[in-house]
């Protein structure tokens, strides 16, 4: 594992309140055993991975952000500022996604985004800021809020890979915005655990 990478921290206690509230959900929990995910503790670095990941399979996006890393070093904003923007498309990034990395890392060092100030924000607030940015809206704001800032209540409706798990779970065939709500609130206040699971399912 890449050593400024580390694992959802999650335990028996949201287990055990999950299990509890959904039968469905406690069968899938109890046949999947722990997940491992890992997060990216550094707001920015996570940042530039969830705009990486953005409308590619998982595996792609890995593959891509092998090669970022591999070739660009420390994502800093200041490192993001100083490398031309054809040598990080070259690690496979679109000429947009890159100008949407350049543009955060520039707003980090213009003061435009305050980093530490987002970890002291509410969920609401971290998307709200982060969606002002060009290449950022909703998912990719979630996204950092699970896999950066391991925020406990976040189930993204944004999220394909999490409707299809939630269907395959129960057995529907269209998921409406009213009954994700009702399933999200159900697992609350331990949603981004869920999540977990949901991804999971999705990939059975």
């Amino acid at each position: 594992m890449n050593k400024n990478m580390r694992i959802f921290n999650y335990g028996q206690k949201e287990i055990d309140y999950l299990r509890k509230k959904d039968k469905k959900l406690c069968a899938a929990i109890d046949r999947i055993g722990r997940i491992e995910r890992e997060v990216i503790p550094d707001l920015f670095t996570a940042l530039v991975n969830s705009i990486v990941g953005q409308q590619i399979s998982a595996k792609a996006a890995e593959t891509v952000w092998n090669r970022v890393t591999g070739k660009l070093g420390e994502i800093t904003p200041g490192t993001i500022a100083e490398i031309p923007a054809d040598r990080i498309q070259q690690c496979g990034l679109s000429h947009r996604k890159v100008q949407y990395i350049k543009g955060i890392g520039q707003a980090v060092l213009d003061g435009r985004i305050d980093l530490e100030l987002l970890q002291r924000s509410e969920d609401a607030g971290v998307i709200s800021c982060l969606s002002s940015l060009n290449g950022i809206g909703k998912w990719t704001a979630e996204m950092l809020l699970i896999f950066s800032m391991e925020r406990p209540d976040v189930v993204s409706w944004g999220d394909l890979a999490i409707q299809r798990g939630m269907m395959k779970l129960y057995g529907l065939k269209t998921l409406t915005k009213e009954q994700f709500d009702r399933y999200a609130k159900r697992y609350s206040p331990y949603g981004t655990v869920a999540s977990l699971y949901l991804w999971e399912i999705s990939r059975e």
